[in-house]
């Protein structure tokens, strides 16, 4: 029976263009996965939606002479237009900035309040020595538990303790270094220590996750506090009291909004498939499986934070949920870093390479590819130019494009349509039977999240057919009348594992699998299409603009698609085009320039 995938993707950044590092933990394992689970034949809806509010909107906003929801605006427009190009297969991206999500917000919000979980304290507040707010994760200083020097004001990576910037131990402002001014001031707070023995309850259970994604969430939970929630800025979800509407100085902090945009761009896809009560089914319905996609400096959100917040407002009789409980995440999928020739990504310390940049000079697919076979599935690891282009020419040309080349190649020269085959060969059974338990086992070890392994083991896939090819020798076959037959029927069995391929290779590479398809006579888009679409909001609460735009597409033309395939004989063959694009080795030189440049 299919089943029903609800694919969150973690909300990028809207204060700029976003780095390959970004997509490598957030944006194609969820798309490899999305695509697969579509192709297996169930019920997906991938959302997410550019982050778009909190002090590092503001601060790069005055940067750029501009306001924030310019800003906002321009980066919504960039990100989406980049992952786009990468192929993400989202059902929605939307943004936080829309009527919608500020609804959603504000009624979650309430919805804790009025259950108590949501409290009213003053705390010290850490400020620039201009009177801004400085967030928690722009504060750096020394951990006073471990002595780590480079702890963030919400948490130390290094002991994984959750900190109060005030508890840091020479504290400094990210953004120039200065010393932070702590003053007192009132915020409300997420009464996280409710949740302790409901949280280890459920983390305990969570035996399938990733073992360092559940370690690291045990270890945090007995070390909870009330967490706030609020911040003194002018940019952000208005604070939903009657106490609190004529003020401008104080408005719903970004990490309690942003974690909330998984409930409301589900919400927005409702309505704007016009099923207005759809999410529902996607919320509220306990055989739905939810699966949140991002970098590991976002797991505590993920499986601490956001879990409570649905714990805590699905009590609620009131509001958008009317009492039923919302489902909590059944796996979170993080990645651990990539790093860019040794050194970590850093926009700031110009140590990046801009998804938009790369796929400018370099195809979508080789991108994916070394994303998804070097990326860090499991550990942090290096990006490097000299390795992406060896994997691109000693990997993907070498092998899957070059089986892909000579087997099209032979057949459309010499027959000019799929040959007609004779009697099979053991040898020709053989290869066919395991290109088609790759079926079972790239599915199965994508649907575990091992997507490293799924394609290493489709790349092995070809590389037996290659083997094949290399002893069966069509060309020579197709040299004399006598063994002409035999040629048909070798080409036949080839061309049927490199179409089985082509299907266990779409959910990595997309586009080129999408090349594959017309070149063996195939009609419509087995990749699908993504759109941008404009949407006009009515009503809602006021600030965000009526209408934005959103990044949406038909996928279902893959629906189902994950089995062995049939190729018809006789079918036409157009002429054969090459699936990938060997990169010179001065490609690495240049691309070093480019970057120190």
């Amino acid at each position: 029976m299919p089943k029903k995938i609800l694919v969150c993707v973690a909300w990028p950044y809207a204060n700029g263009p976003r780095h390959i590092g970004h997509v490598a933990g957030f944006g194609v394992p969820s798309d490899i996965f999305a695509r697969y689970h579509r192709l297996a034949g169930n019920d997906v809806l991938m959302v997410s939606g550019t982050d778009e509010h909190g002090t590092p909107i503001t601060v790069q906003a005055e940067k750029e002479g501009v306001s924030p929801q310019v800003l906002a605006d321009r980066y919504n427009q960039v990100i989406g237009e980049d992952l786009a190009n990468l192929g993400l297969s989202y059902d929605l991206f939307t943004r936080t900035t829309t009527r919608n999500h500020y609804r959603v917000v504000q009624d979650i919000f309430l919805g804790l309040y009025r259950q108590g979980h949501i409290l009213k304290q003053t705390a010290m507040g850490a400020f620039t020595p201009a009177g801004r707010t400085l967030p928690d994760r722009y504060i750096e200083g020394t951990c006073p538990h471990c002595g780590a020097t480079d702890a963030r004001g919400d948490q130390c990576d290094a002991c994984g303790k959750q900190l109060d910037p005030a508890e840091l131990i020479n504290p400094r402002s990210k953004t120039d270094g200065s010393a932070p001014v702590f003053r007192e001031t009132e915020h409300f707070f997420l009464n996280l220590p409710a949740f302790i023995g409901r949280l280890k309850d459920w983390l305990g259970a969570q035996g399938h996750w990733r073992s360092n994604v559940r370690a690291f969430s045990l270890k945090l939970v007995d070390d909870l506090r009330p967490r706030a929630i609020t911040r003194d800025m002018e940019w952000g979800v208005p604070i939903p009291l009657p106490e609190y509407q004529e003020r401008t100085d104080k408005r719903v902090y970004v990490w309690f909004d942003a974690v909330i945009g998984y409930l409301s761009a589900t919400v927005e896809w409702a309505a704007f498939t016009g099923r207005p009560e759809a999410w529902r089914d996607w919320w509220q319905n306990k055989d739905v499986e939810h699966y949140y996609f991002m970098g590991k400096d976002n797991i505590v959100f993920h499986t601490v934070i956001w879990p409570s917040i649905l714990m805590g407002y699905g009590q609620g009789e009131q509001g958008l949920g009317g009492g039923r409980p919302l489902n909590i995440p059944h796996d979170v999928v993080s990645s651990e870093f990539l790093t860019m020739e040794g050194k970590k990504f850093s926009s700031s310390r110009g140590v990046v390479i801009y998804v938009r940049d790369v796929l400018s000079r370099h195809d979508p697919d080789a991108l994916r590819y070394f994303l998804t076979i070097a990326g860090p599935e499991n550990q942090d690891t290096d990006f490097t130019w000299a390795e992406f282009v060896r994997r691109n020419n000693d990997e993907l040309v070498a092998n899957w494009g070059n089986l892909v080349n000579r087997v099209l190649s032979i057949a459309h020269k010499h027959f000019g349509r799929v040959p007609e085959p004779g009697e099979q060969t053991p040898q020709d059974q053989a290869v066919l039977a395991e290109v088609e338990k790759g079926f079972e086992t790239v599915g199965g070890l994508i649907a575990k999240a091992q997507f490293k392994a799924a394609l290493g083991e489709a790349m092995r896939l070809a590389s037996q057919v290659n083997l094949y090819i290399s002893e069966q020798q069509p060309w020579r076959l197709v040299k004399t009348p006598e063994t002409m037959p035999r040629a048909a029927t070798v080409l036949f069995t080839a061309m049927t594992a490199i179409a089985h391929l082509k299907i266990l290779l779409l959910p990595f590479l997309p586009f080129s699998s999408q090349r594959l398809h017309d070149m063996l006579g195939g009609t419509g888009s087995i990749r699908g299409e993504g759109r941008f679409q404009e949407v006009q909001e009515e009503g809602g609460p006021a600030g965000p603009p009526a209408a934005h735009r959103v990044l949406t597409g038909d996928w279902s033309a893959a629906q189902g698609l994950w089995k062995p395939q049939r190729l018809t004989p006789g079918a036409v063959l157009p002429p054969p085009a090459a699936l990938f694009r060997k990169l010179e080795d001065s490609v690495v030189a240049e691309e070093l320039a480019r970057l120190s440049g």
